[in-house]
């Protein structure tokens, strides 16, 4: 089914720094907001972040301890988890951005006449350009071994579902949301170890890597470096998790944090026909995929080392000069 409107200039595919941000260049470049729209899955935009941080964590603008110069009309620095989320209402709100949410994208069609078509739902919108900027947070990686039925609910992948306090927790993995969560959970009270399979951490920012060596120093964290989880099964009886770790030790937890990163929706993006490298998706220096007219944005595009919302604002910019030159009628 075809809403009303038979053409826009541009779709987005996604409500989050990204997607907001391709909105707000495109508008301020002369296409009129009634010509965009942005279709969000969820029931409100920047889902990543509402969902995986922690009301206490600072979004911080760096880029693994590098600062990034701001070229675009959105820019933030280090700031709380609601005033992000502010920030980003009040650019919805001046700018008039039509965002469409639970209309969650299912294909992508590219037609003979160059144009596409985007279909969520019951609904289908014929757009000029494509931009997917749908990010890896909403698909958290899992461990490799199982996890018994009898502790999953003991058993998370961020650290808003479910309050813990004093309790004895494990936090697995190595990155910055890693620390993050240890941080966290610390500050309710609980007891923190940190599992991470790697000798060394090398993947937190300075700011993370030092907070934790501090928890550390101070004994308000265990650090296991070099320690990597064979199996996890429950002990009888009681609520507490047994986990195995290669080698042979055996330590048991209240609950288990895991912050192994994100999945990049790989089956999607090969549907509608983007090539993948081990980086994720192949995109120009402008984030044009292969297909003419498709840009993707965003954490999708930040390859292993991980981005920042300043980068993926400053690449929303890059990108829509892109689209200016080649494919949209800009105004400015």
């Amino acid at each position: 089914m075809y809403p009303e409107k038979s053409l826009y200039e541009m779709v987005i595919v996604g409500a989050g720094p990204a997607g907001i941000s391709m909105a707000v260049e495109a508008v301020d470049k002369g296409i009129a907001a009634e010509d965009v729209i942005l279709l969000e899955k969820s029931e409100d935009h920047s889902f990543s972040i509402r969902k995986f941080y922690p009301d206490s964590k600072l979004v911080t603008s760096n880029y693994k301890g590098h600062d990034v110069t701001c070229i675009g009309k959105l820019c933030i620095g280090d700031s709380s988890k609601q005033e992000t989320l502010d920030y980003l209402d009040k650019f919805i709100e001046d700018y008039k951005l039509q965002v469409k949410y639970n209309y969650g994208v299912e294909e992508i069609q590219k037609l003979k006449n160059g144009q596409y078509v985007v279909c969520a739902g019951n609904e289908c919108f014929v757009s000029k350009t494509v931009c997917i900027a749908i990010g890896v947070l909403g698909r958290p990686n899992k461990p490799s071994y199982p996890i018994p039925s009898a502790i999953s609910s003991q058993v998370f992948f961020d650290v808003t579902s479910k309050i813990v306090e004093k309790k004895n927790v494990l936090v697995v993995g190595g990155g910055d949301s890693a620390s993050e969560y240890a941080q966290y959970l610390h500050a309710n009270g609980n007891k923190v170890s940190f599992s991470y399979r790697r000798e060394k951490i090398s993947r937190m920012n300075d700011q993370n890597k030092k907070l934790l060596e501090e928890m550390v120093s101070k004994g308000q964290c265990q650090l296991m470096l070099g320690t990597d989880i064979e199996k996890l099964e429950a002990e009888e009886g009681t609520k507490k998790i047994i986990v195995h770790f290669k080698g042979g030790d055996v330590k048991k937890f209240d609950h288990i944090f895991y912050a192994l990163g994100g999945t990049t929706p790989e089956n999607f993006l090969k549907g509608i026909g983007i090539k993948m490298t081990k980086e994720g998706p192949e995109v120009s220096d402008f984030f044009e995929s292969g297909q003419e007219g498709l840009f993707i944005l965003g954490d999708l595009t930040a390859g292993k080392g991980g981005g920042s919302i300043n980068l993926a604002f400053n690449n929303s910019h890059r990108a829509m000069g892109e689209i200016c030159d080649m494919y949209l009628d800009c105004k400015k």
